[in-house]
C-alpha cells in the first residue's frame, strides 16, 4: 500500500538535507539493514572491518606499571568476551612494562591482540608501537597542548601548523609500517585541539577533520592499517560525528576504513547502558562500525557482555527483517539535530517536551491505585498526591478502566471499545485502530473533543487515512513496528509523514517479547533513542509483553523512558554524570567517588557533573557538564566549573563537600528536603 503514496525526490543536491536514499552516503541504506563495506585492518591475529564479525574490546584500570594485576585482568576481560584489550601508555615506562604484560599473557596461552593508549607522548607510542598489535592516538593531544585559546590562523599559518603536525607524527607511522602495526586514529570531543577549534568550532565537523588531518599524512606515506573513531560523551554529537566522518570519507576518495563505536565517559548502571545504547545502536541499525567498546564507570569485564548484546542483535538482522519502501525524499538532515515540526494537542507536539505514557494494561485493576512505580505518590495526610520529576504524563488502562479518582498532571487512556461506554469521557481519552478511526471520521462519529489517539503501523498508513489526519486537530498517533528491522521502519514512517506536509504529534511505541531484562534497556535506547536523536518523537510509551506485572516492572519501564530521553537531551528530569570508565592513569577510585558524588547530588535535575580519574580525562573530555571533578595527583582534586578551573589541590577528603559549595555558590543547590519525593 505504502509504495503508491512514496513521494518523489524534490533535490538531487547532496549539500541539502532533502535527499534521496541512493544518495545518502553515510550508510548503505536507510531501510534495509546493510553493513557498510571497509577496507581490512591486520591487529594480530584477529582482523577488523566488514568481512569479519563486530568486535568486542574493553580497556584495563589497572596501573600499567602493576604487572601481575595488569595481566590478571587483562585475562578476566578476554574471558568476559574481549577480542582486544587496550592498554594505557601514559608515559615511556608504562609502554616499555607492556611488553612484560604481552610476555606473561602470550605464556599463559592467550594471543589476544593488546593496544596501547596514548595522549601527549609522541615517544611512548613510537615504543609502543614496536611491542603491542596496535595503537591509539588521539589527534587532538599528539602533537599539541590545549590552553583553552582561541587562535585567528591565516591559511599560511594553518598550513604552517600541519607541517609541524607531520613532523612529529612521521617516525610513529614509519614504525608502525616496519612493525606491521595497526593505529587507531581516536577523535574525543572534549579533547579537541586549540587550533582545530579556533578554525572549526566545538562541533562535529571539528571531530572529522581533527581525525582527516591526520589521516592525510598516514595516506601520503600510504599506510592503511588504521581504524577511526569520533566519541563524545553526549550521544547525539557522536551519532553526527560518525556519519559526517563516513561521508567525508566517501567523498574525498580516502578508503573506507573500519570504524571503532564508543560514547565515552557513559557513566554507570542503567544511566550508562542507555546512553551507550542510544550512540552506538543508533549507528549499528544503519550498518555502521566493525568493534565496540561500551565505556561504563564499572568493572572492564563487565562492559564485554553489554557490547555483545547490542551487537548480537544484529546478526541475523538481514535475514529476519521484512522489507521497507525505500526513501526516495529524505527531509531529515542527519548531521544536525532539528525537531520535526508539529502542531500542539493537548500537551503533544509542538514545544512541549516528549510526554511519557505508562502501560497499565497488563496490571490487575485490583493494583492500578498504587501509581508509585510510575512516580505518583498518594499521600494520606494532607490527603493530597505529590509527583516527582520522573511522574508519567498518562496511564493505559486498556479494557480495564481505573477505579479512582486520578490524581491532576496525570490523565487516563481507555481503548476505544470502551471509552465509548465509559462514564467520564471529558477526562479520559480513547486509543483507536486506524480501522476504527476511519470508521467513526466515515460516520462522523462523536470522539473526544479534545485528545484521541490512533495507533497506527507502516503497512497501515493509506491515503485515507493520511487525508482524515490531516483534517483532524485532536489526533496523536502512537505508532509501533512488529519488524525485527523496527527502528528504520518507524523512521520511514516519519518520513513519509514530514513529505507528506503532516504535522500530527506521534508517540512512539515498543513493545518487546522475550527480551532479557538485562537487554531490555540496550534494545529501547537504540529503537527509541534512535528516533529521539534525529528530532523525531514527541512521546514514548514500553511495554515488555508477558512482563510480571509488579510494581518493579511498571518502575523499570518508566524510569527507562525517561532514561532514555535524558540521554537523548529531549527531555532532562535528573542529574546527569559524566564519568569516565577508568584505566590505569585514574588517580582515585572512581566507582566510589561517582557512588559517594551522586548519593549527594543526584537530586540536582538537569545539573551535569563530570568525574575524571586524570587530567587526561578532565576539562576537555566533560565538555558538557556544568561542574567537574578531576584527579591531578594522589588525593588530591580540582574543581571546575564548566571547563574553568576553579579550586586548586583540594583534599580527596574535602572535594565533594567544596563541590557542592561550589554548586551553592552558583545558587544551583537545593537541599533534598525540599525536592519531591
Amino acid at each position: 500500500m505504502l509504495d503508491s503514496l512514496l513521494s518523489p525526490s524534490l533535490s538531487t543536491n547532496t549539500d541539502s538535507p532533502e535527499r534521496s536514499e541512493s544518495l545518502i552516503q553515510y550508510t548503505p541504506s536507510l531501510t534495509q539493514y546493510i553493513r557498510r563495506k571497509t577496507s581490512t585492518v591486520t591487529i594480530g591475529d584477529v582482523p577488523m572491518g566488514s568481512d569479519y564479525p563486530i568486535r568486542v574490546q574493553s580497556m584495563t584500570t589497572i596501573d600499567t606499571m602493576d604487572t601481575k594485576g595488569s595481566v590478571e585482568q587483562t585475562i578476566r576481560m578476554i574471558e568476559a568476551g574481549c577480542e582486544y584489550v587496550r592498554i594505557t601508555a601514559p608515559s615511556v615506562k608504562e609502554a616499555q612494562n607492556l611488553e612484560n604484560i604481552r610476555k606473561e599473557l602470550r605464556a599463559k596461552g592467550y594471543n589476544t591482540p593488546l593496544v596501547a593508549d596514548i595522549h601527549f607522548t609522541p615517544n611512548a607510542a613510537e615504543l609502543a608501537a614496536r611491542i603491542v598489535e596496535k595503537v591509539r592516538i588521539n589527534p587532538g593531544n599528539y602533537a599539541d597542548r590545549k590552553r583553552f585559546e582561541f587562535i585567528d590562523y591565516t591559511d599560511a599559518a594553518y598550513a604552517a601548523e600541519l607541517e609541524r603536525i607531520q613532523a612529529k607524527f612521521l617516525p610513529l607511522i614509519r614504525i608502525c609500517k616496519e612493525y606491521g602495526t595497526a593505529m587507531r586514529i581516536g577523535t574525543n570531543h572534549g579533547s579537541l585541539s586549540d587550533r582545530i577549534l579556533s578554525r572549526y568550532g566545538d562541533t562535529p565537523v571539528g571531530m572529522v577533520e581533527s581525525a582527516l588531518e591526520f589521516l592525510r599524512i598516514c595516506e601520503a606515506e600510504n599506510y592503511y592499517n588504521i581504524t577511526l573513531s569520533m566519541k563524545s560523551s553526549n550521544p547525539q554529537v557522536m551519532v553526527q560525528a560518525y556519519r559526517l566522518l563516513v561521508q567525508r570519507l566517501d567523498e574525498e576518495g580516502l578508503k573506507p576504513y573500519p570504524l571503532h563505536l564508543g560514547v565515552t565517559e557513559a557513566g554507570e548502571a542503567e544511566d550508562g547502558r542507555i546512553k551507550s545504547a542510544l550512540g552506538i545502536g543508533t549507528l549499528l541499525e544503519d550498518g555502521i562500525g566493525d568493534t565496540v567498546r561500551v565505556s561504563l564507570t564499572e568493572e572492564p569485564e563487565r562492559e564485554a557482555p553489554v557490547a555483545k548484546a547490542l551487537i548480537d542483535r544484529y546478526t541475523n538482522r538481514a535475514a529476519t527483517s521484512n522489507p521497507i519502501p525505500k526513501i526516495t525524499h529524505y527531509p531529515i538532515n542527519p548531521f544536525q539535530y532539528t525537531r520535526r515540526k508539529t502542531h500542539e494537542v493537548a500537551n503533544f507536539g509542538g514545544q512541549n517536551v516528549p510526554r511519557v505514557i505508562a502501560d497499565f494494561s497488563q496490571i490487575p485493576v485490583t493494583e492500578h491505585r498504587d501509581l508509585h512505580p510510575v512516580g505518583h505518590f498518594y499521600l494520606p495526610e494532607p490527603d493530597k498526591w505529590r509527583m516527582n520529576d520522573l511522574g508519567a504524563d498518562y496511564i493505559y488502562t486498556g479494557s480495564q478502566p481505573a477505579q479512582f479518582m486520578l490524581p491532576n498532571g496525570l490523565r487516563q487512556i481507555l481503548d476505544y471499545a470502551v471509552w465509548q461506554t465509559y462514564s467520564d469521557q471529558v477526562n479520559t481519552s480513547p486509543v483507536l485502530s486506524a480501522t476504527d478511526y476511519l470508521t467513526a471520521h466515515a460516520t462522523q462519529t462523536q470522539l473526544q473533543t479534545r485528545l484521541n489517539f490512533v495507533r497506527v503501523s507502516l503497512p497501515e498508513l493509506s491515503n485515507e487515512l493520511l487525508v482524515s489526519l490531516r483534517n483532524d486537530p485532536t489526533v496523536v498517533l502512537i505508532i509501533s513496528s512488529d519488524n525485527a528491522h523496527a527502528m528504520p521502519e518507524l523512521r520511514r514512517l516519519f518520513v513519509e509523514l514530514m513529505n507528506q506536509g503532516l504535522t500530527t504529534p506521534v508517540v512512539i511505541s515498543r513493545a518487546y517479547t522475550q527480551v532479557a531484562e538485562e537487554n531490555l534497556p540496550l534494545y529501547a535506547a537504540t529503537d527509541v533513542g534512535g528516533l529521539l536523536i534525529d528530532g523525531l518523537g514527541d512521546g514514548t510509551m514500553l511495554s515488555s509483553v508477558g512482563m510480571s506485572g509488579s510494581a518493579d516492572s511498571l518502575k523499570g519501564l518508566n524510569s527507562l523512558s525517561f532514561g532514555i530521553l535524558q540521554a537523548a537531551r529531549t527531555r532532562i528530569t535528573k542529574t546527569e554524570y559524566i564519568s569516565c570508565p577508568s584505566c590505569g592513569r585514574t588517580l582515585f577510585d572512581l566507582q566510589e567517588t561517582t557512588a559517594r558524588i551522586r548519593q549527594r547530588t543526584d537530586h540536582l535535575k538537569g545539573v551535569k557533573i563530570g568525574i575524571m580519574g586524570c587530567i587526561v580525562n578532565g576539562p576537555g573530555e566533560m565538555a558538557d557538564a556544568d561542574y567537574g571533578y578531576v584527579g591531578i595527583g594522589r588525593d588530591k582534586i580540582a574543581l571546575y566549573r564548566g571547563q574553568e578551573v576553579i579550586k586548586k589541590s583540594v583534599p580527596a577528603d574535602r572535594a565533594v563537600d567544596e563541590l557542592i559549595e561550589l554548586i551553592r555558590e552558583d545558587s544551583r543547590w537545593i537541599e533534598p528536603s525540599l525536592v519531591n519525593e
